[in-house]
């Protein structure tokens, strides 16, 4: 990763922002207060955090206790470590990829079935075609036939990857133009893979029939049709519901 010697330093404008902690829970104490800091505001991605001496001593905890807690939210990518003069801990935010495979195991661990994945879809997807419709531009719409394309050669080779087609789920939703939309989207890939494989596992012939569902979706978000654009998302996700109520 490369450096970026443009992030700031709290520590020149803190203004006591971080506090002393119990020794008890002194590690989760640490990770709550700097969670709430970062959603209060008041660290912002970019941010160099103190220098761990300096730290450990505004927490009053030992070097080891605040390690601790600093592998903790790098673990789930709050902070990014960096070595160097111009290192640190750097207040970064987790990934989408990360938030995934976060929603995955819940989702796992919690028996979520894949059948209320999918309804979850209709409820998200379905919700989003309008805005699709509305605000794709020629760039989206290419790299979604692109997408699309690529299904069309998986296909043409006897096999269509279902990360191809979750893929396209998540990039249609960047159509959007809505970041939150978009970062929501990206999260439930892994979620959107585990379901259309259940879902399909007896229906291989449906593979082509949903890769070309994708571009018919394209053109009718193309031509600005969301009334048309929402059917076809509709029939399209509602047959990987109804497999999955088959297969129960």
């Amino acid at each position: 990763m490369t450096q970026d010697t443009s992030a700031t330093s709290p520590s020149t404008r803190d203004g006591g922002i971080f506090g002393r902690v119990n020794a008890g829970r002194a590690s989760e104490m640490i990770v709550d207060q700097l969670r709430q800091l970062i959603r209060d505001g008041r660290l912002t991605r970019g941010d160099r955090l103190p220098a761990e001496r300096d730290l450990a001593e505004k927490f009053g905890v030992s070097r080891v206790t605040l390690r601790e807690a600093l592998r903790g939210l790098e673990a789930n990518g709050i902070i990014t470590t960096r070595v160097g003069a111009t290192g640190g801990a750097i207040v970064t935010g987790p990934t989408s990829q990360l938030v995934g495979n976060a929603i995955v195991d819940m989702l796992t661990i919690s028996h979520v079935s894949a059948l209320e994945i999918t309804e979850a879809r209709q409820v998200f997807e379905l919700g989003i075609v309008s805005l699709v419709c509305e605000r794709a531009t020629e760039l989206d719409i290419a790299e979604l036939l692109e997408i699309c394309d690529r299904g069309d050669a998986a296909l043409a080779q006897g096999s269509y990857p279902l990360s191809l087609s979750a893929e396209f789920h998540s990039r249609m939703a960047r159509a959007s133009h809505n970041a939150a939309i978009a970062m929501v989207a990206d999260s439930f890939h892994g979620p959107t893979v585990m379901s259309l494989r259940r879902a399909h596992a007896g229906h291989p012939e449906t593979r082509s029939r949903g890769n070309r569902e994708h571009r018919q979706f394209v053109y009718a978000v193309r031509k600005g049709d969301a009334e048309k654009a929402t059917a076809i998302m509709r029939m399209h996700i509602d047959r990987t519901a109804r497999y999955l109520c088959e297969g129960q």
